[in-house]
């Protein structure tokens, strides 16, 4: 019995701004889309376009106030092959939360708070 990654879901209070931030700050775009005619919720599927792995983003309509992200000590993880210049993007996007450098990392976060890692492809 295998198992395989498919996608990790992060919930969003405003899917255009996320959406926008997400293929602004990682070049994740969407791949697919749910939306029940009842109009309750929407998932966005977002992909690397280069591995199986995807990212869901999930809207409920009822939803009016930030998510609860405890101590945000969950992330998830992108590499990068250019490392700099990822670092200079999400500078000039003032998105970068905290850089530990003796690591060679830094942590960006997306519109609601989420924490994502940066990481150059080689470490």
């Amino acid at each position: 019995m295998n198992f395989t990654f498919a996608h990790n879901n992060i919930n969003v209070l405003d899917l255009q701004k996320s959406l926008t931030f997400y293929e602004q700050a990682l070049g994740l775009k969407e791949c697919r889309r749910i939306e029940p005619e009842s109009g309750e919720f929407i998932i966005v599927y977002l992909s690397d376009g280069s591995s199986n792995h995807l990212l869901e983003l999930t809207w409920l309509r009822d939803w009016n106030k930030p998510y609860n992200l405890g101590d945000n000590e969950f992330h998830l993880a992108f590499k990068t092959n250019d490392y700099d210049a990822a670092y200079k993007k999400h500078k000039e996007m003032n998105c970068i939360c905290y850089e530990n450098p003796s690591m060679g990392i830094y942590f960006i976060n997306d519109p609601d708070g989420y924490w994502l890692e940066i990481i150059p492809a080689k470490h």
